[in-house]
């Protein structure tokens, strides 16, 4: 029993008898003009007198619903607001934008109809039925106050057992307008879905916004991972190398400080850069992201305060590379050191080759292992908790512009190698 009340009165019920008032309110324009069509073509000066005319207006005026419907793309829009609000239809089965296709203008307007159409028949009986209803219930303590006289009801009816059984008539019928309502928002609320839901242009363009965002995402993770990454390994390495020897070589602590203060003064600006990712435009101000051409030097004089012992070897022109393929390529060069500095340690030898061989950028990081280190530096098994982001990094960035990566350990040396096309990146 409290199962079937919570179906004709419980919360969803209401909300759902509530959508379907609006669909009346939304259907009472389309009526009146269905009666200026009505009242002409019939002859009749009182459309609002007679029941079926009012039904055939409101059957004239619901074409014109579906027609508007089809006209206004942001219909769907709001429908679709209205059932996620009012109906407890789940958001994923809706779509949330306005009707773009022929297919989809259709079935929002076939929705739009049934809308109306359903919430025009509930709203009149929702308006008719309850003093009718109230007056059933009260008609026999109006026959007892008033006597027979007071209600002229037809002979047949008049009886004893008709005024006995007039308060459950009118139970009854507010029963029936109840179920009749709580029948169609159900009805509707299970259309929802097929007549709002998305089309495969819109679940199409839903993937390629959900791919977009991950890329950006992704793009974001990379440049935090090798931009700060890389300066809080370097930091922390320098500020290691400079306890060791705070009392006896002083003039090394002050460049290793003065190294700190500039790496963390520079990641504060790539940051910056960085973060410009999830802003809406570019912001006045922010730092440019670093590139081979202006770059490399800094990035060599950053890592050999730390410790490292870099041996570079440039056979390209930066100044000669397109601005992608040269930001990009610092920040494989900087995470190649990186890993260098955080796997091997701060005083390892690294050799970095950076050419141009076959219309393609070369760049070499080689460094030497130590024997225990050797099995762990392997690429699936990361040498710390959490390591082998900066790997992947670099060979999604290698892949994005069309080239590819090689890395691991071999004779006691780990080497990566990554080879970029010089143009026709993807």
């Amino acid at each position: 029993m409290s199962e079937f009340v919570r179906h004709l009165f419980g919360r969803r019920a209401r909300r759902r008898w509530i959508h379907l008032i609006l669909g009346g309110a939304l259907a009472m324009p389309y009526v009146f003009v269905g009666q200026l069509v009505v009242g002409p073509a019939t002859d009749s000066r009182y459309v609002f007198n007679d029941l079926p005319l009012q039904l055939l207006s409101f059957a004239v005026g619901l074409p014109l619903a579906a027609l508007t419907a089809a006209l206004f793309p942001l219909t769907r829009s709001l429908e679709a607001g209205a059932v996620r609000s009012l109906c407890g239809v789940d958001a994923g089965l809706l779509a949330h934008g306005p009707a773009r296709t022929r297919a989809a203008k259709g079935r929002a307007a076939a929705w739009f109809t049934l809308h109306l159409g359903f919430g025009g028949v509930v709203s009149g009986m929702s308006l008719a039925v309850p003093p009718f209803a109230g007056f059933l219930a009260a008609l026999p303590l109006i026959v007892w106050l008033g006597g027979a006289e007071a209600v002229e009801l037809p002979a047949s009816l008049d009886q004893p057992w008709v005024l006995a059984l007039a308060p459950v008539a009118g139970v009854a019928t507010l029963l029936a307008l109840a179920a009749c309502a709580a029948v169609s928002g159900a009805l509707l609320a299970r259309w929802a879905p097929v007549l709002l839901g998305p089309t495969p242009e819109d679940r199409l363009a839903a993937a390629e916004a959900r791919a977009s965002d991950l890329a950006v995402r992704n793009r974001l993770a990379r440049e935090l991972h090798d931009s700060v990454g890389h300066a809080l390994s370097a930091v922390t390495l320098q500020a290691s190398a400079a306890r060791r020897v705070l009392d006896s070589d002083p003039e090394f602590v002050r460049e290793a400080l003065a190294a700190i203060e500039d790496t963390t003064r520079r990641t504060v600006g790539e940051l910056d850069a960085v973060l410009g990712v999830l802003r809406d435009g570019d912001t006045p101000g922010t730092a440019p992201a670093p590139t081979l051409a202006a770059d490399l030097g800094g990035l060599l004089r950053r890592t050999r305060a730390a410790g490292l012992r870099v041996t570079a070897r440039v056979d390209a022109d930066p100044e000669a590379l397109p601005p992608v393929l040269s930001r990009e390529a610092y920040r494989i060069v900087q995470e190649g050191l990186s890993n260098a500095l955080k796997h091997a340690g701060d005083r390892t030898s690294v050799t970095l080759r950076i050419a141009v061989a076959d219309e393609h950028l070369e760049i070499t990081v080689e460094n030497p292992l130590p024997d225990a280190a050797t099995d762990a530096l392997a690429p699936s098994s990361p040498s710390r908790p959490g390591g082998g982001h900066g790997l992947r990094g670099i060979a999604d960035r290698a892949r994005l512009l069309g080239g590819t990566t090689l890395a691991g350990a071999a004779g006691g040396t780990w080497r990566l190698n990554v080879r970029l096309p010089m143009k026709g990146s993807a």
